[in-house]
């Protein structure tokens, strides 16, 4: 049985290791001319993502390229007194098992286990999917595929030509991301150091293995901004205009928007399909789901949304009609709640009001005082907050007695 999947950054090659694992015979179609290797932004990995990770046997190249930040330093816009913050303090309230780790090298880690079983085409793209699965590209090529997934990203090109107009689906949740690479010039190795100010909040940090550092900037607006995603120029203007004024390392920063070699800039939007399956196309991570870039622990989703989709293909023989539908049912709940959190998350992690901002520097403060004990067991009392990433329960699809009724060669 034959799967086309769009997108190799995280869902994509996790989504094929698990095919390719239970009979599957997978090609990834990549837009880019090759894998990504810019460091990208950092993300979190809960313990059930964690938990696959093992699975997949790429936990110990998962851990050796942990970011290692491990202290925040707080600067109140306005004020000379910062404040800092352990993150162990508050990753140990967020979960039992976690890795914070960059991007492109969670990508690297997942295409390195699947490129000699995969069959990777890069410097291409999807123009066309019929529904008995003739897919056309960009390049000119036909194939026939039994089944399409999508795990192209929140701007999901199988998303747009299956489902319709981006905008039918997004929800703006009030703010913007921009990640920066800049030069190393802070000694910042194992620390991130912030400005925050009211509706803006400005951050450096280096991860331990990496020569250079990211910058990050997030921001509130009242009203979305006037911006196509791929316009670069036109997003760096709007990120100047925003943090023009705020002091301490940010001019600094501001200056390596013309000279950086990796830029991304995008709002924090969800997206709300009733569902995100039709015919034999379906999709999974940011595609069919993200909660929120940066707040919503979209990677952890993504890696979990792989592994249920994977699994429950391989439970019902690749009959998609059932698969889809029990995939869909297997992670909604975590997927409604990811969006409740992220909205939460995006008003608390930018303040918006005076009020806010002092809140939030009170938090910190209050956060690095009390034992790493009491604020762990406080978290645990409800698994609707802060510990919604570990409450999820994974099926062990590898007990299923699959019905082999598919094979690689079928």
């Amino acid at each position: 049985m034959r799967i086309l999947i769009s997108g190799a950054s995280v869902a994509g090659p996790a989504l094929a290791y698990w095919l390719t694992r239970y009979g599957f015979a997978v090609t990834v179609v990549e837009r880019a001319p090759a894998l990504r290797k810019t460091g990208g932004h950092a993300v979190d990995l809960f313990r059930p993502a964690m938990s696959i990770v093992e699975k997949m046997g790429v936990l110990d190249q998962v851990v050796a390229k942990r970011t290692g930040v491990e202290w925040l330093t707080m600067h109140r816009e306005g004020e000379s007194r910062p404040v800092e913050l352990e993150l162990r303090r508050v990753m140990s309230a967020v979960s039992d098992r976690h890795v914070e780790i960059m991007r492109d090298d969670l990508s690297e880690i997942f295409y390195d286990a699947t490129r000699h079983d995969v069959d990777y085409v890069f410097g291409d793209s999807i123009a066309s999917i019929s529904d008995d699965g003739e897919v056309t590209f960009d390049s000119g090529r036909k194939d026939v595929f039994d089944l399409v997934i999508g795990a192209d990203g929140l701007h999901s090109n199988v998303r747009r030509l299956v489902f319709g107009p981006e905008s039918r689906f997004t929800t703006w949740i009030g703010a913007y991301l921009a990640v920066v690479s800049v030069p190393q010039h802070l000694g910042l190795e194992g620390r991130i150091e912030s400005v925050a100010g009211i509706g803006r909040m400005a951050g450096v940090g280096r991860a331990r293995h990496m020569d250079d550092a990211r910058a990050v900037f997030l921001f509130r607006t009242p009203e979305q901004l006037d911006y196509h995603y791929r316009d670069v120029p036109r997003q760096k203007e709007l990120l100047r205009e925003r943090f023009q004024g705020m002091g301490r390392q940010v001019p600094r920063l501001l200056e390596e928007l013309d000279r950086t070699p990796a830029f991304y800039f995008d709002s924090i939007t969800q997206l709300h399909l009733d569902s995100w399956s039709r015919g034999r196309v379906t999709l999974v991570g940011d595609a069919g789901y993200c909660p929120g870039p940066a707040v919503g622990g979209s990677t952890s989703l993504a890696v979990v949304g792989a592994y249920v989709l994977a699994g429950e293909l391989a439970a019902y023989g690749g009959d998609h009609t059932r698969a889809f539908p029990a995939y869909e049912a297997e992670i909604g709940d975590y997927v409604r709640r990811s969006r409740t959190f992220a909205v939460n998350a995006a008003k608390r992690i930018v303040p918006g009001t005076r009020f806010d901002l002092w809140a939030l520097t009170g938090l910190v403060r209050l956060i690095n005082h009390l034992p790493v004990a009491l604020t762990t067991a406080a978290s645990k009392i409800s698994s609707k907050g802060v510990r919604l990433h570990d409450s999820i329960a994974l099926k062990d699809y590898d007990s299923t007695p699959w019905p082999r009724s598919f094979s690689a060669s079928s």
